[in-house]
């Protein structure tokens, strides 16, 4: 008998025949006597319907209630997924995050995980239940409600895991296993059997969806090994692990796009010191993640000398807030114009392998210069290196770079 945490996504639970599906396959768990926590997500669409409607109200909600209005979807699935499993004869409870103890910051829309106190899970465990728990949500220790951003449900996951000190975790979405690429734009992508938790949280970070990049990094430091897989058949998927030897024989593991970033550039910022700190303190006070940044010589007037332009980039949900916190800084800092742009991708190259090859990033310019693919910004790292291109030449850029490390 096992102790198991799974993890379905919106895709796996998109509808009543989908999550009757995942209620057969945690049955037959359960009927291997196994102990079973099923954390759920929204089903899919949901939680961006949700997000819709409370934008035609108002473009900027207050962040407290959308996690009102966003902690809803994932309850609606525990409660069906809870029906589903009833109704093949398995005892089976639905717990919101608060009821699963799991006790996060106040910080709305983004709150961290702080403590989970699961014996409440244990009792109906023990008294053979499957629980199945609403993933992306917690409460804080004085009972308001928040959710974990966007991918919550895997960090739900990957925690309780942890706390319950679970024999098995396995996050189940709607491909086989993590891969060398997105299938549906790199159709030659093939399946890894493991992956090192660095290369799985570059390659979550950097926009694979196969995972939350915070869950990777929760999994790295409690030591949670966990399999990625598909809950749409019985294929082994791939295992996250620590890095083994053999991981750094692999120059490249993966080729990852992200196309939901944004570029805000600040033109002709006065080039004095503490101005950038300014500027990146009151963004991170405001909880925007920045990924990339640039800072040159201005591309103003000429009366700008003494300038630098700033460029950076930030989630496209978070680009209306950046922007309202950069027009606060307007008179402050005395900037010029601001361009913001949504049309970017960000393309990278990832694998524990580039610590000891040299000449990756070259090649990987010299693939994107032969596609006659322009390069916005670069960032590096000991296993990754990211550029910015445009957008309508993303997947192209993607499938080119990929042909030249992988294939």
């Amino acid at each position: 008998m096992a102790l198991i945490v799974q993890k379905y996504g919106g895709t796996s639970v998109a509808n009543t025949e989908r999550i009757r599906n995942v209620a057969s396959r945690v049955a037959r768990y359960h009927a291997q006597g196994d102990q079973l926590v099923v954390v759920v997500s929204a089903m899919s669409g949901v939680t961006d319907n949700l997000i819709r409607l409370a934008k035609e109200i108002m473009p900027l909600p207050d962040e407290r209630e959308m996690d009102v209005l966003l902690a809803t979807g994932e309850q609606t699935t525990i409660a069906l997924t809870a029906i589903a499993l009833h109704k093949l004869g398995v005892p089976a409870v639905s717990l919101t995050g608060a009821q699963a103890g799991i006790v996060t910051d106040g910080v709305h829309t983004k709150a961290k995980i702080q403590n989970i106190t699961p014996k409440k899970i244990h009792d109906l465990l023990k008294q053979g239940n499957v629980v199945t728990v609403a993933g992306f949500q917690g409460q804080t220790i004085d009972g308001q409600v928040t959710t974990l951003g966007r991918g919550g449900s895997d960090l739900t996951a990957i925690a309780l895991a942890a706390a319950l000190k679970a024999d098995l975790c396995q996050i189940y979405t709607d491909v086989d296993g993590v891969y060398t690429a997105d299938p549906r734009i790199v159709p030659q992508a093939k399946k890894l059997d493991e992956i090192s938790y660095d290369e799985m949280l570059e390659l979550a970070s950097l926009g694979a969806k196969v995972m939350q990049s915070r869950s990777v990094e929760f999994a790295k430091k409690f030591k949670v090994i966990f399999e990625v897989r598909s809950s749409l058949n019985d294929n082994p998927g791939t295992i996250v692990k620590e890095e083994t030897r053999n991981m750094e024989a692999v120059v490249v593991r993966g080729v990852s796009l992200d196309k939901n970033q944004a570029k805000i550039t600040l033109v002709a910022v006065p080039d004095r010191p503490g101005i950038a700190a300014r500027i990146f303190k009151a963004i991170g006070e405001a909880n925007i993640n920045v990924d990339m940044i640039v800072q040159n010589i201005s591309h103003g007037t000429a009366d700008d000398v003494g300038a630098t332009d700033i460029s950076f980039t930030v989630d496209k949900p978070e680009l209306a807030k950046a922007r309202a916190v950069i027009d606060g800084l307007r008179q402050e800092i005395g900037f010029g114009k601001v361009i913001a742009t949504e049309t970017i991708g960000k393309l990278s190259i990832v694998g524990v392998g580039m610590k000891s090859h040299a000449g990756v990033a070259g090649k990987l310019f010299d693939v994107l210069a032969r596609e006659g693919i322009n390069i916005g910004m670069i960032s590096t790292s000991e296993i990754k290196v990211s550029v910015v291109v445009d957008l309508a030449k993303a997947e192209e850029a993607m499938k080119a770079v990929h042909a030249a490390f992988l294939v």
